[in-house]
């Protein structure tokens, strides 16, 4: 049985099925977390986004998953990027309206990865940017090219969507801090890997400083 959220988030087609979870200790920010492509089988539940956002916990931050249009109990339909952007935008107002004045992170896997950096680089909301698993054979990311917000790139050195060599290409063009952590061994989906998948994030929190 798919298990459900606890929280609903107003958009304009409706609703979008969520889950919120804050830290253990003292709230030092905010982040929001999204999932691999739906018409793949991606939702908020995926594991790596489940440790992604475990990470993001431990790091100190609010942490909200979201489920994208047309999966689980939200509403509306896939549109292949161009409202899901307008999901993660949705995302961001509910950090930014519940907890005003932290600084918010935008963390995304593979289709997350590519909707959440393409949004939150101009969002001037979002202050630092997570890519996991970037599918740079898949989509193009030239855009980061005028980023100025930090970011971390983990990646599995077996990943079937976006090869390192030309990942660490498009790093090296990236104009803010950018750091990529490269997991060996590990494929797409981190099968084996998730511990250091999660220890790579929380060990980027308060290594990097702010743009």
């Amino acid at each position: 049985m798919y298990p459900t959220g606890n929280l609903f988030i107003a958009s304009p087609h409706g609703q979008l099925e969520a889950i919120l979870k804050a830290p253990l200790g003292p709230i030092g920010g905010a982040a929001l977390v999204l999932h691999p492509h739906p018409l793949f089988g991606g939702t908020m539940h995926n594991k790596v986004v489940f440790r992604a956002a475990a990470a993001l916990n431990d790091a100190g931050l609010v942490a909200l998953r979201i489920n994208f249009r047309g999966v689980g109990q939200s509403t509306g339909e896939h549109d292949e990027g161009r409202g899901e952007r307008d999901d993660a935008r949705a995302g961001l107002d509910y950090l930014a309206e519940n907890y005003p004045g932290q600084e918010i992170t935008l963390c995304g896997f593979s289709f997350g990865a590519r909707v959440g950096l393409e949004v939150g680089f101009v969002d001037e909301r979002v202050r630092r940017l997570i890519s996991i698993g970037t599918p740079v054979d898949k989509y193009d990311f030239s855009f980061l090219e005028e980023c100025r917000k930090p970011i971390l790139f983990v990646q599995g050195s077996r990943d079937e969507f976006g090869r390192v060599d030309r990942l660490r290409e498009l790093v090296a063009k990236v104009p803010a801090p950018a750091e990529l952590k490269v997991i060996e061994g590990a494929g797409h989906f981190f099968d084996d890997q998730l511990e250091e998948l999660k220890t790579a994030i929380t060990g980027w929190f308060g290594a990097v400083p702010l743009g």
